[in-house]
């Protein structure tokens, strides 16, 4: 949760956060969830800095409003934790919650993952055949390092669904 919060206040918020990178020095462009580098926070926008129009397609333009999944994930995982507490202090049916929410969540940051991947890959290797510099910034292994510990919460919340939950005594 505290990953895909992380990648949720990206650029333009926090410059310390992208998906990719353009360019190099203080001219760097540099692309996040709501946005690039001197650009307004809003879901979906255009590509800046590329020679060409091939960039700024309508199903890239789509593609990055997709971004909204990260959001959608990190609320998930934090249900799935706050069902979890429960879970572990309480109920067997926390524990349930969290291994559903947690399994949705995990999907849902799987398929975010792939869309950054094919969506930021995409713009690396076309700005990289117009002669500018492109790599990928620190938010896709952000991602993916969620996913794996989403997947380890889904399959920790899946075998204590089995635990033993006793009932209380009075000491009567």
């Amino acid at each position: 949760m505290v990953l895909l919060i992380f990648v949720c206040v990206s650029v333009p918020t926090w410059n310390a956060i992208s998906f990719l990178n353009v360019g190099v020095g203080a001219n760097q462009i540099r692309y996040g969830v709501f946005g690039f580098t001197g650009s307004g926070i809003g879901i979906g926008y255009d590509f800046q800095g590329g020679g060409s129009t091939d960039l700024n397609t309508t199903v890239m333009h789509n593609l990055t409003k997709t971004l909204i999944l990260h959001p959608i994930a990190a609320g998930l995982a934090g249900l799935a934790f706050l069902f979890g507490l429960c879970g572990a202090s309480y109920h067997r049916v926390g524990t349930i919650l969290m291994t559903l929410l947690s399994g949705v969540a995990a999907l849902a940051t799987l398929l975010a993952f792939v869309i950054d991947m094919v969506l930021f890959g995409i713009t690396r290797n076309r700005l990289r055949g117009q002669g500018m510099p492109a790599q990928y910034g620190n938010a896709n292994w952000m991602v993916l390092g969620a996913l794996v510990a989403l997947l380890l919460g889904f399959c920790a919340s899946a075998c204590g669904v089995f635990g033993r939950y006793s009932r209380r005594k009075d000491a009567y």
